[in-house]
Protein backbone atom coordinates (compact mmCIF):
# COMPACT_ATOMS: atom_id res chain seq x y z
CA UNK A 1 0.00 0.00 0.00
CA UNK A 2 3.03 2.29 -0.06
CA UNK A 3 2.88 2.42 -3.85
CA UNK A 4 2.61 5.75 -5.64
CA UNK A 5 -0.97 7.01 -6.02
CA UNK A 6 -1.06 6.35 -9.79
CA UNK A 7 0.12 2.73 -9.41
CA UNK A 8 -2.29 2.17 -6.53
CA UNK A 9 -5.15 3.54 -8.65
CA UNK A 10 -4.29 1.14 -11.49
CA UNK A 11 -4.17 -1.88 -9.19
CA UNK A 12 -7.59 -1.02 -7.69
CA UNK A 13 -8.96 -0.42 -11.19
CA UNK A 14 -7.77 -3.89 -12.27
CA UNK A 15 -9.48 -5.39 -9.22
CA UNK A 16 -12.71 -3.57 -10.08
CA UNK A 17 -12.69 -5.25 -13.50
CA UNK A 18 -12.05 -8.71 -12.06
CA UNK A 19 -14.95 -8.38 -9.58
CA UNK A 20 -17.45 -8.12 -12.39
CA UNK A 21 -17.27 -11.93 -12.55
CA UNK A 22 -19.47 -13.81 -10.08
CA UNK A 23 -16.89 -16.62 -9.60
CA UNK A 24 -14.15 -14.15 -8.62
CA UNK A 25 -16.51 -12.26 -6.28
CA UNK A 26 -17.18 -15.50 -4.41
CA UNK A 27 -13.43 -16.11 -4.06
CA UNK A 28 -12.64 -12.64 -2.67
CA UNK A 29 -10.71 -12.68 0.61
CA UNK A 30 -11.35 -10.46 3.65
CA UNK A 31 -7.79 -9.11 3.37
CA UNK A 32 -8.70 -7.47 0.05
CA UNK A 33 -11.52 -5.53 1.69
CA UNK A 34 -9.22 -4.62 4.59
CA UNK A 35 -6.76 -3.11 2.07
CA UNK A 36 -9.54 -1.08 0.42
CA UNK A 37 -10.71 0.10 3.86
CA UNK A 38 -7.15 1.28 4.63
CA UNK A 39 -7.03 3.29 1.40
CA UNK A 40 -10.39 4.93 2.15
CA UNK A 41 -9.46 5.64 5.78
CA UNK A 42 -6.15 7.22 4.70
CA UNK A 43 -7.96 9.36 2.10
CA UNK A 44 -10.54 10.36 4.69
CA UNK A 45 -7.82 11.46 7.13
CA UNK A 46 -5.92 13.38 4.44
CA UNK A 47 -9.04 15.24 3.24
CA UNK A 48 -10.04 15.99 6.83
CA UNK A 49 -6.55 17.32 7.66
CA UNK A 50 -6.37 19.42 4.48
CA UNK A 51 -9.76 20.97 5.22
CA UNK A 52 -8.55 21.98 8.71
CA UNK A 53 -5.07 23.13 7.68
CA UNK A 54 -4.91 25.38 4.61
CA UNK A 55 -1.11 24.87 4.47
CA UNK A 56 -1.54 21.10 4.06
CA UNK A 57 -0.69 20.12 0.48
CA UNK A 58 -3.03 17.53 -1.03
CA UNK A 59 -3.61 16.56 -4.65
CA UNK A 60 -7.35 16.40 -4.04
CA UNK A 61 -8.34 15.25 -7.55
CA UNK A 62 -5.93 12.28 -7.48
CA UNK A 63 -7.16 11.40 -3.99
CA UNK A 64 -10.79 11.56 -5.15
CA UNK A 65 -10.11 9.40 -8.22
CA UNK A 66 -8.71 6.73 -5.90
CA UNK A 67 -11.69 7.03 -3.53
CA UNK A 68 -14.11 6.66 -6.47
CA UNK A 69 -12.28 3.56 -7.75
CA UNK A 70 -12.31 1.95 -4.30
CA UNK A 71 -16.08 2.45 -4.12
CA UNK A 72 -16.51 1.01 -7.65
CA UNK A 73 -14.51 -2.01 -6.57
CA UNK A 74 -16.56 -2.49 -3.39
CA UNK A 75 -19.78 -1.88 -5.33
CA UNK A 76 -18.92 -4.66 -7.78
CA UNK A 77 -17.90 -7.05 -4.99
CA UNK A 78 -21.38 -6.74 -3.40
CA UNK A 79 -23.40 -7.86 -6.43
CA UNK A 80 -25.43 -10.97 -5.49
CA UNK A 81 -22.85 -11.89 -2.87
CA UNK A 82 -24.17 -11.80 0.71
CA UNK A 83 -20.81 -13.11 2.02
CA UNK A 84 -18.96 -10.03 0.77
CA UNK A 85 -21.71 -7.70 1.98
CA UNK A 86 -21.42 -9.16 5.49
CA UNK A 87 -17.61 -9.02 5.54
CA UNK A 88 -17.58 -5.37 4.46
CA UNK A 89 -20.22 -4.38 6.98
CA UNK A 90 -18.41 -6.16 9.81
CA UNK A 91 -15.17 -4.39 8.87
CA UNK A 92 -16.92 -1.04 9.30
CA UNK A 93 -16.99 -0.04 5.63
CA UNK A 94 -20.53 1.35 5.91
CA UNK A 95 -19.55 3.68 8.77
CA UNK A 96 -16.41 4.81 6.94
CA UNK A 97 -18.36 5.41 3.73
CA UNK A 98 -21.01 7.53 5.44
CA UNK A 99 -18.26 9.55 7.17
CA UNK A 100 -16.52 10.08 3.82
CA UNK A 101 -19.75 11.16 2.11
CA UNK A 102 -20.34 13.79 4.80
CA UNK A 103 -16.77 14.98 4.33
CA UNK A 104 -17.18 15.20 0.52
CA UNK A 105 -20.33 17.25 1.01
CA UNK A 106 -18.34 19.75 3.06
CA UNK A 107 -15.78 20.45 0.29
CA UNK A 108 -16.71 23.78 -1.25
CA UNK A 109 -15.42 23.28 -4.81
CA UNK A 110 -17.63 20.61 -6.36
CA UNK A 111 -15.52 19.48 -9.32
CA UNK A 112 -16.21 16.40 -11.44
CA UNK A 113 -13.80 14.09 -9.50
CA UNK A 114 -15.66 14.91 -6.27
CA UNK A 115 -19.08 14.28 -7.86
CA UNK A 116 -17.89 10.93 -9.27
CA UNK A 117 -16.56 9.85 -5.85
CA UNK A 118 -19.83 10.95 -4.23
CA UNK A 119 -21.93 9.01 -6.79
CA UNK A 120 -19.82 5.85 -6.47
CA UNK A 121 -20.07 5.94 -2.67
CA UNK A 122 -23.87 5.99 -2.86
CA UNK A 123 -23.88 3.19 -5.45
CA UNK A 124 -21.80 1.12 -3.03
CA UNK A 125 -24.27 1.74 -0.19
CA UNK A 126 -27.13 0.73 -2.51
CA UNK A 127 -25.38 -2.52 -3.43
CA UNK A 128 -24.28 -3.48 0.09
CA UNK A 129 -27.90 -2.96 1.22
CA UNK A 130 -29.52 -4.93 -1.63
CA UNK A 131 -31.30 -7.96 -0.15
CA UNK A 132 -29.33 -7.66 3.10
CA UNK A 133 -31.39 -6.64 6.13
CA UNK A 134 -28.39 -6.23 8.46
CA UNK A 135 -26.68 -3.86 6.01
CA UNK A 136 -29.92 -1.92 5.54
CA UNK A 137 -30.22 -1.48 9.31
CA UNK A 138 -26.57 -0.44 9.57
CA UNK A 139 -26.96 2.23 6.86
CA UNK A 140 -30.17 3.46 8.49
CA UNK A 141 -28.43 3.79 11.86
CA UNK A 142 -25.49 5.74 10.34
CA UNK A 143 -27.26 7.80 7.68
CA UNK A 144 -30.85 8.52 8.75
CA UNK A 145 -32.02 11.23 8.50
CA UNK A 146 -29.04 13.58 8.02
CA UNK A 147 -27.29 11.95 5.07
CA UNK A 148 -30.56 11.39 3.19
CA UNK A 149 -31.53 15.03 3.70
CA UNK A 150 -28.13 16.16 2.41
CA UNK A 151 -28.26 14.00 -0.71
CA UNK A 152 -31.96 14.51 -1.56
CA UNK A 153 -31.37 18.26 -1.81
CA UNK A 154 -28.07 18.00 -3.72
CA UNK A 155 -27.62 19.93 -6.96
CA UNK A 156 -26.46 16.82 -8.86
CA UNK A 157 -29.35 14.75 -10.28
CA UNK A 158 -27.38 11.48 -10.20
CA UNK A 159 -26.52 11.92 -6.53
CA UNK A 160 -30.22 12.54 -5.80
CA UNK A 161 -31.23 9.46 -7.81
CA UNK A 162 -28.65 7.19 -6.12
CA UNK A 163 -29.73 8.52 -2.72
CA UNK A 164 -33.33 7.57 -3.58
CA UNK A 165 -32.08 4.10 -4.56
CA UNK A 166 -30.40 3.66 -1.14
CA UNK A 167 -33.46 5.00 0.69
CA UNK A 168 -35.83 2.71 -1.25
CA UNK A 169 -33.62 -0.31 -0.54
CA UNK A 170 -33.43 0.42 3.20
CA UNK A 171 -37.10 1.22 3.81
CA UNK A 172 -39.59 -1.21 5.34
CA UNK A 173 -42.91 -0.72 7.14
CA UNK A 174 -41.18 -0.11 10.49
CA UNK A 175 -38.80 2.50 9.08
CA UNK A 176 -41.63 4.22 7.16
CA UNK A 177 -43.33 4.84 10.52
CA UNK A 178 -40.17 6.65 11.68
CA UNK A 179 -40.92 9.24 8.99
CA UNK A 180 -43.96 10.30 11.05
CA UNK A 181 -41.58 11.97 13.52
CA UNK A 182 -41.72 15.73 12.74
CA UNK A 183 -37.92 15.85 12.46
CA UNK A 184 -37.89 12.97 9.96
CA UNK A 185 -40.95 13.97 7.92
CA UNK A 186 -38.75 16.29 5.86
CA UNK A 187 -37.18 13.21 4.22
CA UNK A 188 -40.58 12.16 2.84
CA UNK A 189 -41.36 15.73 1.78
CA UNK A 190 -38.07 15.93 -0.13
CA UNK A 191 -38.77 12.62 -1.89
CA UNK A 192 -42.03 14.08 -3.21
CA UNK A 193 -40.22 17.23 -4.33
CA UNK A 194 -37.66 15.08 -6.16
CA UNK A 195 -40.44 13.21 -7.96
CA UNK A 196 -42.18 16.45 -8.89
CA UNK A 197 -39.00 18.11 -10.19
CA UNK A 198 -37.34 15.05 -11.77
CA UNK A 199 -40.18 13.06 -13.29
CA UNK A 200 -37.76 10.51 -14.75
CA UNK A 201 -36.61 9.55 -11.24
CA UNK A 202 -37.93 6.01 -10.95
CA UNK A 203 -36.61 5.51 -7.41
CA UNK A 204 -38.55 8.46 -5.94
CA UNK A 205 -41.70 7.11 -7.63
CA UNK A 206 -41.12 3.66 -6.08
CA UNK A 207 -40.44 5.11 -2.61
CA UNK A 208 -43.85 6.79 -2.65
CA UNK A 209 -45.90 4.01 -4.28
CA UNK A 210 -44.24 1.00 -2.61
CA UNK A 211 -43.58 2.47 0.84
CA UNK A 212 -45.10 5.83 1.77
CA UNK A 213 -48.60 5.06 0.43
CA UNK A 214 -48.72 1.95 2.62
CA UNK A 215 -48.94 4.14 5.73
CA UNK A 216 -52.28 6.06 5.82
CA UNK A 217 -51.16 8.12 8.84
CA UNK A 218 -48.12 9.31 6.90
CA UNK A 219 -50.27 10.18 3.86
CA UNK A 220 -52.45 12.40 6.09
CA UNK A 221 -49.51 14.14 7.77
CA UNK A 222 -47.74 14.64 4.41
CA UNK A 223 -50.88 16.00 2.74
CA UNK A 224 -51.26 18.62 5.47
CA UNK A 225 -47.68 19.82 4.94
CA UNK A 226 -47.72 19.93 1.11
CA UNK A 227 -48.37 22.91 -1.10
CA UNK A 228 -51.39 22.61 -3.42
CA UNK A 229 -49.12 21.80 -6.38
CA UNK A 230 -47.45 19.05 -4.36
CA UNK A 231 -50.86 17.71 -3.31
CA UNK A 232 -51.77 17.33 -6.97
CA UNK A 233 -48.51 15.38 -7.46
CA UNK A 234 -49.31 13.10 -4.49
CA UNK A 235 -52.85 12.50 -5.78
CA UNK A 236 -51.46 11.59 -9.21
CA UNK A 237 -49.16 9.05 -7.54
CA UNK A 238 -52.15 7.60 -5.65
CA UNK A 239 -53.99 7.35 -9.01
CA UNK A 240 -51.00 5.53 -10.46
CA UNK A 241 -50.98 3.08 -7.53
CA UNK A 242 -54.75 2.55 -7.84
CA UNK A 243 -54.51 1.69 -11.54
CA UNK A 244 -51.99 -1.13 -10.97
CA UNK A 245 -53.44 -4.48 -12.02
CA UNK A 246 -51.64 -6.52 -9.35
CA UNK A 247 -53.71 -8.58 -6.94
CA UNK A 248 -54.19 -6.79 -3.62
CA UNK A 249 -53.94 -8.38 -0.17
CA UNK A 250 -56.60 -7.71 2.47
CA UNK A 251 -54.06 -5.63 4.40
CA UNK A 252 -53.35 -3.47 1.32
CA UNK A 253 -57.09 -3.10 0.70
CA UNK A 254 -57.53 -1.91 4.28
CA UNK A 255 -54.80 0.71 3.69
CA UNK A 256 -56.51 1.89 0.48
CA UNK A 257 -59.84 2.22 2.29
CA UNK A 258 -58.31 4.35 5.05
CA UNK A 259 -56.70 6.61 2.43
CA UNK A 260 -60.05 6.71 0.59
CA UNK A 261 -61.79 7.88 3.78
CA UNK A 262 -59.26 10.66 4.18
CA UNK A 263 -59.45 11.82 0.55
CA UNK A 264 -63.26 11.74 0.61
CA UNK A 265 -63.20 14.01 3.68
CA UNK A 266 -60.78 16.37 1.84
CA UNK A 267 -63.18 16.45 -1.11
CA UNK A 268 -66.18 17.16 1.15
CA UNK A 269 -64.29 20.02 2.83
CA UNK A 270 -62.96 21.65 -0.35
CA UNK A 271 -65.43 20.77 -3.14
CA UNK A 272 -66.83 24.31 -3.44
CA UNK A 273 -63.39 25.72 -4.28
CA UNK A 274 -63.95 24.41 -7.82
CA UNK A 275 -66.41 27.28 -8.34
CA UNK A 276 -63.38 29.61 -8.47
CA UNK A 277 -62.76 28.15 -11.92
CA UNK A 278 -65.81 30.00 -13.26
CA UNK A 279 -63.59 33.07 -13.42
CA UNK A 280 -61.07 33.24 -16.25
CA UNK A 281 -58.67 34.98 -13.87
CA UNK A 282 -58.77 31.97 -11.52
CA UNK A 283 -58.54 29.26 -14.20
CA UNK A 284 -55.32 28.01 -12.62
CA UNK A 285 -56.40 28.35 -8.97
CA UNK A 286 -54.27 25.72 -7.22
CA UNK A 287 -56.76 24.87 -4.48
CA UNK A 288 -59.46 24.26 -7.10
CA UNK A 289 -57.06 22.08 -9.12
CA UNK A 290 -56.58 19.88 -6.03
CA UNK A 291 -60.38 19.44 -5.87
CA UNK A 292 -60.45 18.39 -9.54
CA UNK A 293 -57.74 15.79 -8.90
CA UNK A 294 -59.46 14.56 -5.69
CA UNK A 295 -62.56 13.84 -7.76
CA UNK A 296 -60.47 11.91 -10.31
CA UNK A 297 -59.03 9.74 -7.53
CA UNK A 298 -62.47 9.08 -5.99
CA UNK A 299 -63.81 8.05 -9.41
CA UNK A 300 -60.92 5.62 -9.76
CA UNK A 301 -61.41 4.27 -6.23
CA UNK A 302 -65.16 3.73 -6.70
CA UNK A 303 -64.42 1.85 -9.95
CA UNK A 304 -62.65 -0.80 -7.85
CA UNK A 305 -65.05 -3.41 -6.48
CA UNK A 306 -62.88 -3.94 -3.41
CA UNK A 307 -63.32 -0.32 -2.29
CA UNK A 308 -66.72 0.50 -3.79
CA UNK A 309 -68.85 -0.98 -1.02
CA UNK A 310 -66.84 0.86 1.62
CA UNK A 311 -67.12 4.20 -0.20
CA UNK A 312 -70.85 3.67 -0.87
CA UNK A 313 -71.40 3.62 2.89
CA UNK A 314 -69.21 6.65 3.58
CA UNK A 315 -71.31 9.42 5.21
CA UNK A 316 -71.69 12.55 3.11
CA UNK A 317 -69.80 11.54 -0.04
CA UNK A 318 -72.84 10.98 -2.26
CA UNK A 319 -74.54 14.12 -0.92
CA UNK A 320 -71.39 16.15 -1.61
CA UNK A 321 -71.22 14.87 -5.20
CA UNK A 322 -74.87 15.81 -5.85
CA UNK A 323 -74.55 19.22 -4.16
CA UNK A 324 -71.40 19.99 -6.16
CA UNK A 325 -73.08 18.93 -9.41
CA UNK A 326 -76.00 21.22 -8.57
CA UNK A 327 -73.71 24.16 -7.76
CA UNK A 328 -71.59 23.80 -10.91
CA UNK A 329 -74.70 23.27 -13.07
CA UNK A 330 -76.26 26.41 -11.63
CA UNK A 331 -73.02 28.37 -12.06
CA UNK A 332 -72.97 27.36 -15.73
CA UNK A 333 -76.54 28.60 -16.24
CA UNK A 334 -76.08 31.92 -14.45
CA UNK A 335 -73.16 33.02 -16.66
CA UNK A 336 -71.08 31.69 -19.52
CA UNK A 337 -68.09 29.84 -18.06
CA UNK A 338 -66.38 26.44 -18.06
CA UNK A 339 -69.47 24.85 -16.45
CA UNK A 340 -71.79 26.09 -19.23
CA UNK A 341 -72.80 23.34 -21.66
CA UNK A 342 -71.50 24.07 -25.17
CA UNK A 343 -71.94 22.16 -28.39
CA UNK A 344 -69.58 23.97 -30.72
CA UNK A 345 -65.83 23.62 -30.50
CA UNK A 346 -64.59 26.95 -29.19
CA UNK A 347 -60.89 26.40 -29.67
CA UNK A 348 -57.94 24.85 -27.92
CA UNK A 349 -57.97 27.21 -24.93
CA UNK A 350 -61.25 25.91 -23.52
CA UNK A 351 -60.47 22.27 -24.24
CA UNK A 352 -57.32 22.49 -22.11
CA UNK A 353 -59.12 24.09 -19.14
CA UNK A 354 -58.46 22.11 -15.91
CA UNK A 355 -62.21 21.83 -15.17
CA UNK A 356 -63.03 20.16 -18.50
CA UNK A 357 -64.87 16.94 -17.63
CA UNK A 358 -65.54 17.90 -14.01
CA UNK A 359 -69.33 17.51 -14.25
CA UNK A 360 -68.87 14.26 -16.21
CA UNK A 361 -66.77 12.90 -13.37
CA UNK A 362 -69.29 13.99 -10.73
CA UNK A 363 -71.98 12.06 -12.60
CA UNK A 364 -69.61 9.10 -12.92
CA UNK A 365 -68.99 9.18 -9.15
CA UNK A 366 -72.74 9.33 -8.43
CA UNK A 367 -73.30 6.42 -10.82
CA UNK A 368 -70.56 4.37 -9.16
CA UNK A 369 -71.91 5.05 -5.66
CA UNK A 370 -75.39 3.89 -6.74
CA UNK A 371 -74.24 0.61 -8.32
CA UNK A 372 -76.40 -2.15 -6.80
CA UNK A 373 -77.06 0.07 -3.77
CA UNK A 374 -80.77 0.57 -3.01
CA UNK A 375 -79.93 2.92 -0.14
CA UNK A 376 -77.95 5.27 -2.38
CA UNK A 377 -80.47 5.04 -5.23
CA UNK A 378 -83.14 6.23 -2.77
CA UNK A 379 -80.85 8.93 -1.41
CA UNK A 380 -80.38 10.41 -4.91
CA UNK A 381 -84.18 10.39 -5.34
CA UNK A 382 -84.68 12.25 -2.06
CA UNK A 383 -82.01 14.82 -2.97
CA UNK A 384 -83.68 15.53 -6.34
CA UNK A 385 -80.56 14.21 -8.03
CA UNK A 386 -82.31 12.37 -10.88
CA UNK A 387 -83.74 15.49 -12.64
CA UNK A 388 -80.32 17.10 -12.13
CA UNK A 389 -78.54 14.24 -13.92
CA UNK A 390 -81.12 14.23 -16.73
CA UNK A 391 -80.54 17.96 -17.16
CA UNK A 392 -76.83 17.27 -17.66
CA UNK A 393 -76.96 14.56 -20.29
CA UNK A 394 -76.87 16.55 -23.53
CA UNK A 395 -73.63 16.62 -25.52
CA UNK A 396 -71.25 19.15 -23.97
CA UNK A 397 -67.78 19.99 -25.32
CA UNK A 398 -66.74 21.07 -21.82
CA UNK A 399 -67.68 17.63 -20.49
CA UNK A 400 -66.60 14.87 -22.88
CA UNK A 401 -68.56 11.62 -22.45
CA UNK A 402 -71.13 13.30 -20.17
CA UNK A 403 -73.91 11.59 -22.11
CA UNK A 404 -72.35 8.15 -21.60
CA UNK A 405 -71.79 8.73 -17.88
CA UNK A 406 -75.37 10.00 -17.51
CA UNK A 407 -76.66 6.83 -19.21
CA UNK A 408 -74.52 4.76 -16.84
CA UNK A 409 -75.74 6.70 -13.77
CA UNK A 410 -79.43 6.46 -14.77
CA UNK A 411 -79.10 2.71 -15.36
CA UNK A 412 -77.54 2.27 -11.90
CA UNK A 413 -80.23 4.50 -10.35
CA UNK A 414 -83.14 2.64 -11.94
CA UNK A 415 -81.90 -0.96 -11.67
CA UNK A 416 -84.51 -2.82 -9.59
CA UNK A 417 -85.83 0.50 -8.29
CA UNK A 418 -89.42 1.10 -9.38
CA UNK A 419 -89.76 4.47 -7.65
CA UNK A 420 -86.82 5.92 -9.60
CA UNK A 421 -88.11 4.38 -12.85
CA UNK A 422 -91.55 5.85 -12.22
CA UNK A 423 -90.10 9.32 -11.50
CA UNK A 424 -88.33 9.40 -14.88
CA UNK A 425 -91.42 8.05 -16.66
CA UNK A 426 -93.61 10.77 -15.07
CA UNK A 427 -91.07 13.43 -16.03
CA UNK A 428 -91.17 12.25 -19.64
CA UNK A 429 -94.99 12.27 -19.69
CA UNK A 430 -95.05 15.84 -18.37
CA UNK A 431 -92.40 16.88 -20.86
CA UNK A 432 -89.82 17.40 -18.12
CA UNK A 433 -87.56 14.71 -19.50
CA UNK A 434 -86.62 14.90 -23.17
CA UNK A 435 -87.84 11.74 -24.91
CA UNK A 436 -84.94 11.92 -27.38
CA UNK A 437 -82.57 11.89 -24.40
CA UNK A 438 -84.24 8.75 -23.06
CA UNK A 439 -83.99 7.21 -26.51
CA UNK A 440 -80.27 7.92 -26.60
CA UNK A 441 -80.06 6.16 -23.25
CA UNK A 442 -81.84 3.15 -24.74
CA UNK A 443 -84.91 3.74 -22.54
CA UNK A 444 -88.58 4.34 -23.28
CA UNK A 445 -91.71 4.94 -21.23
CA UNK A 446 -94.46 2.35 -21.36
CA UNK A 447 -97.94 2.65 -19.81
CA UNK A 448 -99.22 -0.57 -18.29
CA UNK A 449 -102.32 -0.87 -16.04
CA UNK A 450 -102.36 2.90 -15.40
CA UNK A 451 -98.74 2.65 -14.33
CA UNK A 452 -95.82 4.31 -16.09
CA UNK A 453 -92.81 2.07 -16.51
CA UNK A 454 -89.33 2.73 -17.84
CA UNK A 455 -87.99 -0.10 -19.94
CA UNK A 456 -84.85 -0.82 -21.93
CA UNK A 457 -85.08 -0.90 -25.72
CA UNK A 458 -82.51 -1.41 -28.45
CA UNK A 459 -81.13 1.98 -29.36
CA UNK A 460 -82.08 3.30 -32.79
CA UNK A 461 -79.17 3.75 -35.19
CA UNK A 462 -78.08 7.39 -35.25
Amino acid sequence: MAAAPAARLESVRALTGLLREARLREMAQESMFQDLLKILTKALNEIEQASKDSCELLDLDTCLLLVAECFRCLRNACVECAKNQDVMRNLGLITTSVHLIKLLDGIEIKGEPLLIAFRCSLQFLGNIAAGNGDSQNSIWKCAFPDLFLTCLTYSDEKIVAYCCMVLFTCLNSEKVRELLDPENLTVALHVLKVYKEQLESEWSFLIVTDHLLKCPELVKVLYAKLSNQERVTLLELIMSKMSEKNSVTSEEMNVFMRIADFLASCFRDKCETVLKLTSAADAEDEEALVTVRLLDVLCEMTSNNGQLEHLQALPGLLETAIDTLRLTHLAGKQAVNIFTATHAMTGQEEISHPAVGFKSHLIRLIGNLCYKSKENQDKVYELDGIPLILDNCSIDDNNPFVNQWAVYAIRNLTEQNERNQELIARMEEKGLADNSVLERMGLEVEKRDDKLLLRSVRKKPS
